[in-house]
């Protein structure tokens, strides 16, 4: 397994329970919306964590650029941190209103950080590590967890 779908496929996971959490906060089934929606956000940020601890890093060190492309990306991941805090909120709160359109705003913040990520950072990732360190970076990225 490569870096680049290994990383493709969280993205599919946290596209699957995003999608899960819309579809019952829209018929205001808010427990299953809750729970889909705590289930996006664990991934997510799992997934978060193990770019800025160990991918990005390994990146930023063989490019010696920390300026580039994984300075952007830290900063998207803020916003959709930022984002899943208010969209709790809104589940809290029952308001199938503001979730949705927190959700909206959420889908098109993803859909184009993971575009970069999938299509620039992850091809750049695949062709300018060394065969030995993307094995060790993608072992040590399947170790973390929330």
């Amino acid at each position: 397994m490569t870096i680049s779908s290994y990383m493709k496929n969280q993205h599919r996971e946290c596209d699957t329970h995003f999608a899960k959490s819309e579809e019952e906060a829209a018929k205001s089934n808010w427990e299953a919306a809750i729970a889909a929606f705590e289930t996006f956000a664990d991934v997510t940020l799992t997934h978060f964590k193990r770019e800025e601890e160990e991918l990005f890093p390994t990146f930023e060190e063989i490019t010696g650029n920390a300026m580039g492309p994984t300075r952007v990306m830290r900063f998207e991941h803020e916003q959709v941190k930022g984002l899943i805090g208010k969209m709790a909120h809104a589940l809290d709160d029952q308001d199938k209103d503001a979730y949705l359109s927190l959700s909206e705003s959420m889908m098109i913040l993803l859909q184009q950080h993971n575009m970069k990520e999938e299509q620039m950072l992850y091809a750049m990732c695949e062709n300018l590590i060394p065969p030995e360190l993307k094995e060790k970076t993608l072992e040590a990225m399947k170790q973390i967890v929330l």
